[in-house]
């Protein structure tokens, strides 16, 4: 159950910031199988209309209501970026009902199956991106007005990657993580923070974007790419956007030289011939 991998207090552990004037994160500790902290983050954007769009929903706490109301109240996009990050959407679409749901192919199947897992409503997604239709997916006026946004259908987690044109800014899932989760763990108790053993050690490291980022590089190249072609074909039109800053939902977010880690990181599927 969803209910096992999320803190049961998210309000006494969440660091809600605001990166830039118009987008606040809201990060928490998050580990996978109990051992590799990777920390989760989601993301909340005013757009120039005044509309709100969530992306990665968090638990709807105190905290992150005090945020929505704060920016202005209208949920008007709630964004489920990948097949993993959607548990909390049911929630927010209850209650910001007038809210458009965003996800890609094979999300609503997923969710379907998990009808037991009492997070995990039934609640009908109002654009869902494809392969065959991701050039063609309009998602609102006011939305594409601020947003250019790319379905790398070729990573295995089916990735919708996000650009907030207005601030420069790169919105992303599992695309590219930046552990160690520094910030995600910031509130934790001194026992989370420990390492949590080899598992955790290696995964770090895999997962860190220092140095050549060799180890990533790797990761990506033979891991992630379930499509190699499309996958490099979506990473070469990302490198076409101008963003400084990169909000990751695992690790801490980048500032300042986004684009040139981006370029770091990705290198190999930038060079490769098509």
């Amino acid at each position: 159950m969803s209910a096992e991998l999320i803190p049961s207090k998210p309000d006494d552990l969440m660091v809600t910031r605001n990166v830039t004037p118009n987008i606040a994160t809201f990060s928490l500790p998050f580990s996978r199988f109990g051992k590799i902290r990777i920390g989760g983050r989601g993301t909340l954007v005013k757009l120039s209309s005044g509309a709100l769009a969530i992306f990665s929903p968090v638990a709807l706490t105190a905290a992150t209501q005090a945020k929505v109301a704060e920016m202005g109240g209208n949920v008007g996009y709630i964004v489920a970026p990948d097949i993993e990050h959607h548990i909390f959407v049911s929630e927010w679409a209850k209650q910001y009902p007038s809210a458009k749901l965003i996800g890609p192919e094979g999300l609503a199947e997923k969710r379907e199956k998990q009808r037991g897992d009492p997070k995990i409503g039934q609640d009908k997604f109002d654009v869902v991106f494809t392969k065959e239709n991701k050039r063609q997916v309009r998602l609102g006026a006011d939305f594409d007005a601020d947003f250019a946004y790319e379905y790398v259908d070729g990573h295995t987690n089916l990735e919708l990657v996000f650009l907030y044109k207005p601030e420069r800014v790169l919105i992303e899932a599992d695309l590219m993580f930046n552990l160690p989760a520094t910030e995600q763990y910031s509130r934790a108790s001194d026992e989370d923070k420990k390492a949590a053993g080899i598992a955790d050690s290696l995964f770090h490291g895999v997962q860190s974007t220092a140095g050549d980022a060799k180890w990533m590089r790797r990761f990506n190249w033979y891991l992630a790419a379930r499509d190699r072609a499309s996958f490099n074909d979506s990473i070469k039109l990302i490198d076409t956007w101008d963003f400084a800053t990169i909000i990751p939902c695992h690790g801490d977010v980048l500032e300042g030289d986004a684009k040139e880690v981006f370029r770091k990181v990705f290198k190999w599927h930038l060079e490769a011939a098509k």
